[in-house]
């Protein structure tokens, strides 16, 4: 895989999206097994690695993501979440 898909300005893709989901998650005061197991439906130990960018996701995951806590998957992919992801902050998914 080429460096420069795998990094944008110096930054691993992976470690962004996670970064850009804790700080939705924190924004939502959520402990992290609380977020993975009501918001998510998935384990900690699993949201753990995605939030800390060491999971390989496919696109069709970086976009089932999105699509359930209601962000554009690009906005999930930006160097911080934009002003139009801090709008869904106060519309958190069911």
């Amino acid at each position: 895989m080429s460096e420069a898909f795998h990094c944008v300005e110096g930054v691993d893709l992976s470690q962004r999206f996670g970064r850009n989901l804790r700080s939705y998650r924190e924004s939502l005061g959520l402990s992290q097994e609380a977020f993975a197991a009501e918001v998510m439906d998935v384990s900690r130990v699993y949201w753990n690695h995605i939030e800390r960018g060491t999971r390989n996701l496919t696109l069709r995951t970086v976009a089932s993501i999105a699509e359930r806590v209601g962000i554009d998957p690009a906005d999930l992919l930006a160097a911080r979440l934009p002003p139009s992801a801090e709008r869904t902050r106060n519309h958190a998914p069911q």
